[in-house]
């Protein structure tokens, strides 16, 4: 039975997350809230890497939260891409990564699906990076958690929690296009100023 607990931390989540599709700086402190609701609703159901997931997105919000604010030298931070080379290795560590901590929780605790369970805060804590870098590739490694979370939080008997990872999965396919499509007309942009300002030069 899905509790006050779960609605809260969902409702709130959910709203963070829409927020971030679309660009909009108060994904961060809705989000902040949201995971540490989550954080506590985890740890009544022995998701351990999750609990450590939460507390990660709380403090890594604070910090993106900062850093959207500030942006980039007074300017507004731009969507940009991550580039294949740093995609290259990243994702060989997050598989390395999963694998190490899913085997630290399997031989050190009674965690449920230790390995599953890893591979959510692994490849969360990379999509979060990528997320506070403002860098479009941060949907494809949501849609990759958002895979593995859905099934594993209704194994837990965390109903509410798995529709709202199966919605997350949706929003991250719409928000990958509209961040690709933001990106594009920042680049555009970017590439005319330059032009004007070179034609402007004797």
């Amino acid at each position: 039975m899905t509790g006050p607990l779960e609605l809260a931390a969902n409702g709130l989540t959910a709203v963070a997350i829409l927020l971030a599709g679309r660009n909009n700086v108060h994904t961060w402190w809705t989000g902040i809230v949201g995971c540490t609701l989550f954080a506590i609703l985890f740890a009544q159901n022995r998701l351990y890497a999750d609990v450590a997931l939460q507390v990660f997105f709380v403090a890594t919000s604070v910090a993106g939260w900062w850093k959207w604010v500030r942006g980039d030298h007074g300017e507004p931070l731009p969507i940009t891409h991550a580039g294949a080379a740093n995609l290259a290795w990243t994702v060989p560590l997050g598989v390395a990564a999963t694998a190490g901590y899913g085997a630290l929780l399997h031989f050190t605790t009674n965690a449920y699906a230790p390995f599953l369970d890893s591979a959510v805060l692994v490849f969360s804590v990379i999509g979060q990076i990528l997320m506070m870098q403002r860098r479009v590739e941060n949907w494809t490694f949501w849609l990759l958690v958002n895979s593995i979370a859905a099934p594993l939080y209704l194994s837990r008997g965390l109903v509410l929690t798995a529709v709202l990872y199966a919605g997350f999965w949706v929003n991250a396919i719409v928000s990958w296009r509209n961040w690709y499509r933001l990106a594009a007309r920042q680049t555009a942009a970017s590439a005319k100023h330059a032009e004007i300002y070179e034609s402007s030069q004797p």
